[in-house]
């Protein structure tokens, strides 16, 4: 009778603790992720394609095992802009050209950033444009017109983003209505740098506005700010140590594209790289986090193709079979699809073709596996 008892105990001890290990399973699968979306302005598949050619070394474009393509037109145009191209990644509707945060009928529409702050988590913004400029806008603004950039620094005051790393000085400092909004953010324990990419406060806001409109491309000399702007964000979020949303914008992948300039695209296609690369060190520390890596259009219509050179003796053009250059259709925004690239929790959900307002509903069902339901 001893020994049945005995017996009786060590089942219910088992059980009892088979149940606590699926509990402490299920509330690991539980925990918020950490959502990184990462923006090349303008890029392409040819964007991503000079990666592998004109890079050293493999490309960490080349890490991604799940990938999509996106169709990204308006609903005003059937080629996008920036301003409507970011407004549905951050909202999931389409909308009209140069309409920032608003839908097709003008009116404000919750943003995923503005969404995640009322869950409880982190926001931060990396760009190279100004602060004000069409993709980072579209993550905190409510505007009916992309230019309107001192309206949209207004907004910034409104939003409470955490952490912010980009250009435009200028509209927050130096506006037609003598309004200094440094002022109004240092009363929001906002700590704010003009200078350097200096080491951010745990415990503050964080704000860094370093050139007056955008940062200089990196023919005109920019080192590692992306990267650098990135993990120095990365850094100050794991500090804070709650579950955040970031964005990151490669913002002269397009401007390179305008110029039909293919050093300048492919520089800033390769520094973008360099970043995702950070990111990916970060999530293989931080595994309870979603990488997703997209365009809002892409610009100049580029392909990769023969590279062709003069021959000295016929003074015809030849084929040069070892190399490869980038050519531009003209120096405009393109229909083409875009490329999606997603790692991490819930990166199995970006494969396919979809619209790119799909891409948005596909953040909040990878958050709502998360026990994050975002409305």
């Amino acid at each position: 009778m001893n020994y049945h008892c005995k017996n009786l105990n060590l089942k219910a001890l088992t059980a009892v603790f088979m149940l606590l290990i699926e509990s402490l399973l299920t509330a690991q699968s539980q925990k918020p992720i950490n959502v990184i979306f990462m923006i090349g302005d303008g890029m392409g598949v040819s964007q991503v394609t000079s990666a592998f050619y004109f890079g050293e070394g493999k490309p960490n474009f080349q890490n991604f095992k799940f990938v999509g393509l996106s169709e990204t037109s308006s609903t005003s145009d059937r080629i996008t802009d920036s301003a409507a191209g970011a407004t549905a990644l951050s909202t999931g509707k389409k909308t009209y050209k140069r309409a920032i945060g608003v839908d097709k009928d003008s009116l404000a529409i919750p943003t995923i950033l503005e969404q995640l702050q009322d869950k409880g988590y982190k926001t931060g913004l990396v760009s190279l444009t100004s602060l004000t400029h069409a993709t980072p806008a579209a993550y905190y603004a409510h505007i009916k017109d992309r230019d309107w950039h001192e309206d949209i620094a207004l907004d910034f005051i409104k939003s409470d983003v955490d952490f912010a790393a980009a250009g435009g000085l200028k509209f927050f400092n130096k506006r037609k209505d003598q309004k200094n909004l440094l002022n109004d953010l240092l009363k929001k324990q906002y700590r704010i740098d003009t200078v350097s990419l200096s080491k951010p406060v745990i415990g503050k806001r964080n704000l860094y506005l370093l050139a007056e409109d955008e940062l200089p491309n990196k023919i005109q000399g920019r080192k590692d700010f992306l990267p650098e702007a990135t993990q120095t964000a990365l850094d100050y979020f794991s500090a804070e140590k709650k579950p955040f949303f970031l964005m990151v914008e490669g913002s002269f992948i397009d401007w390179g594209g305008h110029a039909t300039n293919a050093e300048m695209m492919v520089k800033e296609v390769l520094d973008f790289d360099k970043t995702i690369g950070v990111v990916m060190e970060f999530i293989k520390k931080n595994p309870n986090t979603l990488l997703v890596v997209t365009a809002d259009h892409e610009t100049g219509g580029a392909s990769i193709g023969k590279f062709m050179e003069k021959d000295t003796a016929t003074g015809k053009k030849k084929e040069v079979k070892d190399k490869v250059q980038v050519n531009f259709i003209d120096n405009q925004h393109t229909a083409a699809l875009v490329p999606v690239f997603a790692m991490g929790k819930g990166q199995e959900l970006f494969s396919g073709v979809y619209p790119n307002n799909t891409i948005y509903h596909k953040l909040v069902e990878a958050l709502k596996k998360s026990g994050v339901a975002v409305k």
